[in-house]
């Protein structure tokens, strides 16, 4: 007996050296490429910083960074979403073998499949095993370089607005990463706190808590900066959950399979738990990816209760689907969201604008002496900006004809939402603003 307690001793013993020498060596292999790759990054920068190449060379890592951080992010929600369509479809009770919490058959691609989930682990585990976990690490690193590349490294631009809070470039950026530190933190805490077994009332004070940094943020970045950091959040929550408790988690009941040892049920629910919630973040994190595209939403003065209604809203219409998935309906959830979605296009709206009449008639050459002051600089087919050498969305002000045919795209970006000059570079002022929508309103008239 003393024997056989010794062998299984030293097999857990061998099992966990063997673990942690390959975590180790994963360890080394990040640390190492992250520092390369950190390096490498960092001396191009210099290289290429204030010359004539820093912004092609920029807008290349932001094109490639993106195109990837979209492609991985794809590949994670796509398996998000699957997994939780298996789970709301398992066949759970029909010729269902003890060991198993349910089947399912599925027909894709010309062929069928089978697929089983056990309760915990199967008696003897395959010697391939699948991890779902690069697609949610490689997102995350993908966004946090984008996020870096785009607004850290061009805070003053991106991340910063003076008329909002004039902070220094480390300050914001402190800010930036010190809120998703946080941020999770927090999080974690009321996972493992007895709050969670309330899922109600864990889903209030998770909302309300989102809001409060959502109303933080935007006193404190750039509109669009504002957005995009909810979003980073909102990407890290997701991304730890998977590194700090789903992966884990299964890996302990890997090794209690391995070792033969008695299998903890918890485990599977915990990594569940964090799953689902993951789940419902993915429609509203998606929303904040493509933000930077729509103004009218990050732009407007009470941006941060548009993004709270949009991610209440599509947290929804993502329940409904849930519940949908599992044969379930509900009468009210589905249409209340789409009425929440419509109610605040129609609140946002400029349908209700002022006439325009306050300074009288504006004349082109009082707009065209803004735009020369405060916008030729960057769009213009020769910019003088020290960020874009070309201009951007090949929107250029250099004739009355390009100002005129722009009037709809100038009263979105510079007057409704103030989004443009970025980070008011050029001290676009209040007064100016109103005299070009004043001079939109009468008709945009070229003299």
């Amino acid at each position: 007996m003393e024997l056989e307690m010794r062998g299984k001793e030293l097999t857990e013993y061998t099992y966990d050296l063997s673990q942690r020498i390959i975590l180790v060596t994963q360890i080394r292999r990040v640390i190492l490429v992250t520092a390369s790759v950190l390096l490498v990054g960092f001396a191009v920068y210099w290289l290429i910083k204030d010359t004539p190449m820093q912004g092609f060379v920029m807008e290349w890592l932001n094109l490639i960074i993106r195109w990837a951080h979209v492609v991985v992010g794809i590949m994670w929600i796509g398996a998000s979403f699957y997994f939780i369509f298996l789970e709301n479809n398992l066949n759970r009770t029909d010729g269902v073998r003890d060991e198993l919490a349910g089947n399912l058959w599925a027909i894709h691609g010309g062929g069928f499949y089978f697929l089983e989930k056990y309760k915990v682990a199967p008696k003897t585990l395959p010697k391939t095993l699948h991890w779902f976990k690069y697609e949610a690490y490689f997102t995350w690193i993908s966004g946090f370089t984008l996020l870096t590349i785009v607004y850290y490294m061009d805070a003053k631009s991106f991340l910063i607005d003076p008329q909002i809070a004039d902070l220094s470039v480390s300050t914001a950026i402190a800010i930036g990463v010190g809120t998703m530190i946080v941020g999770w933190l927090v999080y974690d805490g009321m996972c493992k706190s007895p709050l969670v077994k309330k899922p109600m009332l864990f889903a209030v004070i998770g909302v309300l808590l989102l809001a409060g940094v959502s109303y933080f943020l935007s006193t404190v970045f750039s509109s669009r900066a504002a957005y995009i950091h909810v979003g980073a959040l909102i990407g890290t929550i997701m991304a730890w959950n998977v590194y700090f408790v789903i992966i884990p988690s299964q890996k302990a009941l890997v090794k209690a399979a391995v070792l033969g040892k008695p299998l903890d049920p918890s485990l599977g629910k915990k990594a569940g738990e964090r799953s689902l919630h993951n789940n419902y973040f993915t429609l509203p994190v998606i929303f904040i990816m493509i933000s930077n595209h729509f103004p009218s939403t990050y732009g407007h003065e009470f941006n941060w209760i548009i993004l709270m209604v949009l991610t209440l809203a599509s947290a929804g219409i993502k329940h409904f689907w849930n519940l949908l998935e599992r044969g379930e309906r509900s009468r009210f959830i589905l249409p209340v969201s789409i009425v929440a979605l419509i109610s605040l296009a129609l609140v946002t709206s400029p349908a209700f604008e002022k006439a325009g009449d306050e300074f009288g008639e504006v004349s082109f050459q009082q707009v065209n002496e803004i735009v020369i002051s405060r916008c030729i600089q960057c769009h213009s087919a020769t910019p003088t900006d020290d960020q874009w050498n070309l201009a951007p969305n090949n929107v250029m002000f250099d004739t009355p004809q390009q100002i005129q045919a722009q009037a709809e795209r100038i009263m979105v970006r510079s007057v409704r939402t103030q989004t443009m000059p970025l980070g008011n570079k050029t001290n676009m002022t209040q007064e100016e603003r109103d005299l070009i929508r004043a001079w939109i309103l009468q008709g945009a008239k070229v003299d």
